[in-house]
């Protein structure tokens, strides 16, 4: 898993922003991106582009907790229960 392929904060408002024709800076870390207008298909379309990048990101997870908080500690259980590279330390 090609844990670079994880997205940041900014980078999730960046890429949500355009959808919700919205500026990235208004979209709080807590607010609700299906309220701000994100459908689910719009999600499962970030979800398809997070897992060719080599992110497995659960489409469930981040209907779930549909925030950049929620998505981020999404990412962020990802990464920590990513396997370690054979020889890394």
């Amino acid at each position: 898993m090609d844990i670079t392929a994880f997205p940041t904060e900014d980078e999730l408002r960046a890429t949500v922003a355009p959808v919700l024709g919205l500026e990235p800076e208004r979209i709080e870390p807590d607010a609700s991106l299906v309220l701000l207008g994100l459908s689910s298909l719009e999600i499962m379309r970030l979800v398809s582009r997070w897992r060719k990048a080599g992110v497995p990101v659960q489409f469930e997870a981040l209907v779930a907790a549909p925030t950049l908080s929620g998505w981020l500690a999404h990412f962020d259980s990802l990464r920590t229960s990513a396997p370690t590279a054979p020889g890394a330390a």
